[in-house]
């Protein structure tokens, strides 16, 4: 977990939205998650290739800060050369809801174009219907 927001969610401890994000605050953290979501167990190898502008050294950062979380789990194998498989607790897994919720507003509000990322137009965007009472 990133250490300047943990301290502020001592300041609000009641604020669970706070704390949530806490937890999955981070640049690579909600898409590692969805890739194992998605996925299943994956190699450290093989979460890197799915994030080639991810250093290895800040997925590695990352990985410890959600395993420290207990979002996923680490499970080192005594074979030469080392493996090591990353999956998702049970804890990991109930945030699936949010993982996809934020992955469908993406698909319906985000326009990936190469490396830029913008938001669609309004008017391209599907409107919701407001039931009036």
């Amino acid at each position: 977990m990133s250490r300047p927001r943990a301290k502020l969610t001592n300041t609000f401890p009641g604020c669970p939205v706070e704390s949530a994000l806490s937890f999955i605050d981070g640049k690579w953290k909600g898409v590692i998650l969805y890739h194992l979501m998605s996925e299943g167990i994956l190699r450290f190898n093989e979460l890197r290739r799915r994030l080639p502008s991810v250093t290895p050294r800040m997925l590695t950062r990352q990985l410890r800060e959600l395993e420290e979380a207990a979002l996923l789990s680490r499970t080192v194998f005594p074979v030469v050369p080392p493996r090591v498989d990353y999956a998702l607790t049970a804890r990991g897994e109930s945030l699936k809801p949010v993982i996809m919720a934020l992955k469908a507003w993406g698909d319906e509000n985000v326009l990936c174009d190469g490396d830029r990322m913008t938001l669609k137009p309004a008017e391209s965007r599907s409107r919701p219907e407001r039931k009036r009472a």
